[in-house]
């Protein structure tokens, strides 16, 4: 176990604990020396975390402290780091800078150690970027899903035949090549799938479909289950 993961877990158990905790009752937890929970306490001490007590008599967490709200173990920093590296690739500029600033929110907030997993570079999502999405701002369609509110889409299908569309947005799929728009369409009277790159206009209509997202999000997966099994 890193130490990171170590902080945190010892953290965690003194949390938990309504007696002082030896070291050696820690370090049996947590499968090290008795030596390295020590040096570890000392560090936590160091950064003003409210460990008292010692060596023979066991640990405590001073009443009242709690850890922070963004308080991580290292695997889920990993997983905070890839998935934020994730989102560059999409085509949707709007996700991408809400992404560094969840970047420079967490950095700051998280101690030292595990900001040195955040900072390490060591964890990459590889493979090209999408294209930008042209006509159509995906930042719109999501707060259209959120709001519930239907949009009019001027739409090229792969045969390049145009229509004009009224849509109810409920969910959005980003692919590495591009986004697909998940939506009830009014003019099919059924379920439809939109990529973005054959999407020539989006207008925003304020008509809503207040109570219907759910709805209709059940019966996309139901419908996508029914094909999934026929399939097998």
């Amino acid at each position: 176990m890193r130490k990171a993961s170590r902080l945190f877990e010892i953290i965690q158990i003194m949390r938990l604990a309504r007696q002082p905790v030896t070291a050696a009752t820690i370090a049996e937890r947590l499968e090290v020396a008795v030596r390295s929970i020590y040096r570890d306490i000392a560090a936590l001490q160091a950064m003003r975390v409210p460990i008292e007590g010692g060596r023979g008599i066991g640990y405590i967490l001073r009443p009242g402290f709690d850890l922070p709200p963004l308080m991580f173990s290292i695997e889920e920093m990993e997983a905070i780091v890839l998935s934020l590296a994730l989102l560059e690739r999409t085509g949707d500029s709007e996700l991408k800078q809400a992404a560094k600033r969840v970047s420079a929110k967490i950095a700051g907030a998280v101690p030292p150690p595990l900001r040195q997993a955040f900072d390490a570079n060591a964890l990459h999502a590889w493979g090209f970027a999408a294209p930008s999405t042209g006509a159509i701002d995906l930042a719109l369609v999501r707060r259209a899903i959120r709001d519930e509110e239907k949009l009019d889409i001027s739409y090229r299908d792969e045969m390049g035949r145009a229509s004009e569309r009224l849509v109810r947005p409920i969910a959005l799929i980003y692919y590495a090549e591009t986004a697909n728009i998940v939506a009830w369409c009014e003019l099919r009277q059924a379920i439809r799938n939109f990529r973005s790159d054959r999407i020539e206009d989006c207008q925003a209509t304020g008509l809503r479909f207040k109570g219907e997202g759910d709805r209709l999000r059940q019966v996309w997966v139901d419908g996508w289950e029914t094909n999934a099994s026929n399939a097998g």
